[in-house]
C-alpha cells in the first residue's frame, strides 16, 4: 500500500497538465479540460507540440485510486452520528463545508474519542469551552 502511494505521488509529478484547446487565446474558456471534437483539431489528431490528451496510462494504481495521500479513504460527514459508523484504520473524516461550528466541534470530539483522523480539523481553543 505504501509503495503504491509513493508510486502514485511520483506518477502525478510526471503527469502533464491537461489544458483545454486554445485556453491561452480565449480567457473565457478557462483552463478546465474539454475533449477536442473539431474536424480539423490538431490536438485531437495528436499533432506534436499541441498539448496532451488524457489517456488510461496516466492513471494511478487501482488499489490506491481516490485515497487521501495518508492512505486513508475520505468520508464526508454531515452530523456526529455518521462518525460512529467509521473504521479508524481505513477511513478518515472530512467535515462537510455546510456544517456549522457547533456540530463541527461535536464531530471533532467524537472523532478524537474513537481515534478517527479528521482531515479538516477545527482548532478547539476558545470555541465554546
Amino acid at each position: 500500500m505504501k509503495r503504491l502511494l509513493k508510486l502514485r505521488r511520483i506518477l502525478k509529478r510526471k503527469k502533464p497538465d491537461f489544458l483545454r484547446q486554445e485556453w491561452f487565446r480565449f480567457p473565457r474558456l478557462g483552463k478546465k479540460w474539454r475533449r477536442p471534437k473539431g474536424r480539423h483539431s490538431k490536438l485531437r489528431k495528436h499533432v506534436k507540440n499541441k498539448g496532451y490528451l488524457p489517456k488510461p496510462g496516466y492513471g494511478s494504481p487501482v488499489s490506491v485510486r481516490g485515497l487521501h495521500p495518508s492512505g486513508l479513504e475520505e468520508v464526508r460527514v454531515f452530523n456526529p452520528q455518521e462518525v460512529k459508523n467509521l473504521n479508524p484504520k481505513t477511513q478518515a473524516v472530512r467535515i462537510a463545508s455546510s456544517v456549522g461550528m457547533k456540530k463541527r466541534i461535536e464531530i471533532m470530539k467524537i472523532a478524537n474519542e474513537l481515534g478517527i483522523r479528521v482531515l479538516n480539523p477545527v482548532k478547539l481553543e476558545n470555541k465554546g469551552e
